[in-house]
């Protein structure tokens, strides 16, 4: 079955683009599109599509209350958020709202068919160079935590030690040679932080470990 795709933006052109990029390939489909949060909630409600494709800047309802609402109705698509500024604190937002991820809207075709793929596949979008820069300037410009750490109690030595390793933006392989640790083991205690925490996916995990302390912008 393909992967199925709501497109959400405020420009009909944009959508119009991404439909002709996303038809291009026989494991995607576009099933929907909507021009506004509003529409974007309802859509996603109707039609249930793997990915929800959201624009962050719209009238009416924006992209992050939009993600807030598909994310808090239980509806089991994933959202992947697209902005035009790569530090764009609404882009913070849907993160926090329970996004999977985000990509700029220059994203080149095929970097954007691949984020797609990863998102329905259950993994997060994290870029290290946008992600890491974004985190930085909004999540904690003070340093000071916003969430208490005794949080992270429940974890492991080892799996803090990966959760700060992942906050900056590292895949499992990069983890897994600074750590001297296999690529397995490195998804497995991801996958039990994950758990422990509570959390959708890796993108929420980076946030957690930047809002309790445990890593702070320019660590």
């Amino acid at each position: 079955m393909p992967i199925t795709v709501l497109l959400v933006d405020d420009q009909e052109l944009m959508r119009m683009g991404l439909k002709m990029v996303l038809d291009a390939h026989d494991d995607l489909a576009v099933v929907g599109e909507a021009a506004d949060g509003a529409a974007a909630v309802t859509e996603a409600r109707r039609l249930a599509p793997d990915v929800v494709l959201m624009d962050v800047r719209m009238p009416i309802v924006d992209g992050v209350a939009a993600t807030e609402q598909i994310i808090e109705s239980g509806c089991p698509s994933r959202v992947l958020v697209m902005t035009t500024f790569d530090l764009d604190e609404h882009a913070l937002g849907a993160l926090r709202a329970g996004a999977s991820g985000f990509l700029l809207k220059d994203t080149p075709p095929e970097d954007l068919v691949s984020a797609i793929r990863s998102v329905a596949a259950g993994d997060a979008v994290v870029s290290p160079k946008v992600t890491r820069r974004l985190l930085s300037r909004f999540i904690s410009e003070d340093r000071t935590p916003t969430r208490a750490p005794e949080i992270l109690d429940d974890l492991t030595d080892r799996e803090r030690e990966v959760l700060e390793h992942l906050a900056t933006g590292l895949s499992n392989a990069e983890i897994a040679n600074g750590l001297h640790l296999s690529e397995a083991t490195v998804k497995t205690h991801v996958g039990r932080i994950l758990t422990k925490l509570g959390l959708r996916d890796r993108v929420q995990a980076v946030v957690l470990a930047y809002e309790t302390g445990l890593v702070t912008p320019g660590s």
